[in-house]
């Protein structure tokens, strides 16, 4: 079985690993969130595809869901008593390395496609995992501070201010210039099931698919999609999606995500036993629906909400 994923970080990292135990001889392509990449201390650093390569590497550090397990932060210490900033940002040690054999890479030429292949040949992340494009794309995020309104890149809003202040529009900068990477078309063509896992669905899933091509491709896609709420009882299960739900018009509801998704892209969509309520208005659009538990307080708890994503696809085992 082929399977694609469009993935953030750390749920769409969560789900997957769910993904391999639930399938484990199936043959999985990650479609990773560049949106959140953002260049620090004259280093590239790709969040969520790190993210996706430590967890499923063996080496995220399981308690924050982020950065490398057994980490120390002497390098962060010594920059800030040099006054370099910023501070804010949390790069480990362990972690530097990574950014740094990134940027060497792709200052000698290589596309990020290529390097995030090598850097997952030390991780074996047990799934191909591409970027969505290899141009730069970054995510910025409206607000206003003090009165006065600026633009400022997402993860200064989500890591810095905590999404504490009102997210007033989302734009992914270079998405509309951007090129899908080498093998994500292909890869959508040839899935036997797409999924989108409950990462954020306008950072995360919604950046992947501003990329032109790429939201074409998995509407004309023979393979069914299904996607996994990210919103439980009216609320994220993790992170502050309802903030970036509300600069785009969308309720931090079960049923308007799917709607925000759409009946073009969506086959099947999975809300929580906790919403069951919103199947009906999901099955009015268009989209097969069922309510099942979509709290990943373990593998096998994920694991289970895979193999009902792939039974609402019609290719569950």
């Amino acid at each position: 079985m082929r399977i694609v994923v469009l993935a953030g970080g750390i749920g769409g990292a969560r789900f997957l690993r769910g993904l391999k135990s639930a399938v484990p001889d199936a043959d999985i392509t990650v479609i990773g969130n560049t949106g959140d990449d953002i260049h620090l201390f004259g280093l590239k650093v790709c969040p969520d595809l790190d993210t996706v390569m430590y967890t499923l590497g063996g080496g995220i550090n399981e308690e924050q869901g982020w950065g490398r397990t057994d980490e120390s932060f002497t390098v962060k210490e010594e920059l800030a008593a040099y006054g370099v900033g910023p501070e804010w940002f949390g790069l480990g040690d362990r972690d530097f390395a990574t950014h740094i054999v990134r940027t060497q890479m792709i200052s000698a030429g290589y596309p990020l496609s290529a390097v995030t292949e090598a850097l997952c040949d030390r991780w074996q992340p047990g799934v191909r995992l591409l970027p969505m494009s290899d141009d730069r794309v970054e995510t910025h995020v409206a607000v206003t501070l003090d009165g006065e309104r600026r633009v400022v890149h997402f993860q200064e809003y989500w890591v810095r201010l905590r999404a504490s202040v009102d997210a007033e529009a989302v734009v992914p900068v270079g998405a509309e210039q951007a090129k899908p990477a080498p093998g994500v078309l292909e890869a959508i063509a040839a899935a036997d099931v797409i999924l989108f896992p409950p990462s954020n669905p306008v950072v995360s899933v919604g950046t992947i698919l501003a990329v032109p091509g790429i939201r074409e491709a998995v509407a004309a896609a023979p393979a069914p999609v299904v996607g996994l709420s990210p919103i439980v009882g009216g609320a994220p299960v993790r992170g502050m999606a309802d903030k970036v739900l509300a600069a785009v018009g969308v309720d931090a509801t079960a049923a308007a995500v799917a709607l925000h998704y759409g009946g073009d892209l969506l086959d099947g969509w999975l809300v929580d036993t906790a919403d069951a309520d919103a199947v009906a208005e999901v099955e009015a659009a268009g989209i097969a629906c069922r309510a099942v538990p979509l709290m990943m307080t373990d593998v096998e708890a994920t694991a289970a909400m895979a193999r009902a994503a792939l039974d609402l696809a019609g290719a569950g085992r």
